[in-house]
């Protein structure tokens, strides 16, 4: 009885000090967001959670590690993403639809999160920020493999996929940039456009004929044009 009332106890501990870690990150993107990372305290944290700054430092050590953890949220969260649509046993045009669905789905839930991580990831001290690179390369790297297979298959047309896989990773991460969700566009419809701009990035492109040398006429200068009709006289 004793033993199992202590593994409650001490799991009902890390569910409280999970929580108040969640809410500690979450104001602290919000004033990064609205305000800047430079320009937002610990102090300002702790006063719009009505808690002290040194219940803060029971969870971050500083403002960096603070900064550290809501960056790595966002990319975690499509990493997590990425790895589950790979997994998927369906064809890999179907699981690269699925991945821009999902991970489009963490940029709008998350955008804070993404857009703070975009603008000042520049703070992260060198350890911090070898660990993002980490986390992105992972993404682009599976999200790549992905995109190999379905131009093995010939289900999809990629001549580079990981560059290509950079490249869709900036097209989808663009997207917490600018979206408003009071916007003209709703969530589905920007996902539509993503997702049709995308798949025609990868898809099968259509060859254009070779023009015929009968309708490539030669530019002839207008003097050697009048000498040669000279010469005709």
């Amino acid at each position: 009885m004793a033993a199992g009332g202590l593994a409650k106890s001490l799991t009902l501990k890390d569910e409280v000090a999970d929580f108040k870690r969640r809410r500690i990150r979450e104001e602290a993107c919000r004033l990064f967001y609205q305000e800047g990372y430079e320009n937002t305290t610990l102090e300002a944290v702790a006063k719009t959670l009505h808690i002290t700054k040194p219940s803060i430092y029971l969870h971050y050590a500083n403002k960096g590690e603070l900064l550290f953890d809501i960056c790595k949220t966002g990319i975690s969260l499509s990493l997590d993403a990425v790895e589950r649509a790979v997994a998927l046993r369906t064809a890999p045009r179907q699981r690269l639809s699925i991945l821009i669905e999902s991970v489009l789905d963490i940029i709008f839930d998350y955008q804070d999160f993404i857009v703070v991580y975009t603008r000042e990831e520049k703070h992260l001290d060198r350890i911090q920020a070898r660990t993002i690179r980490e986390l992105r390369s992972a993404f682009d790297h599976k999200l790549g493999t992905l995109l190999a297979q379905g131009s093995a298959e010939s289900d999809l047309s990629v001549e580079d996929p990981v560059l290509t896989a950079t490249t869709i990773g900036g097209i989808m991460t663009w997207v917490s940039l600018w979206y408003s969700p009071s916007g003209k566009r709703t969530r589905i419809e920007i996902t539509a456009h993503v997702k049709e701009m995308i798949m025609r990035l990868v898809q099968v492109s259509v060859e254009l004929p070779e023009p015929t040398v009968s309708r490539v006429q030669p530019i002839v200068p207008l003097n050697e044009q009048a000498l040669e009709s000279e010469s005709h006289d």
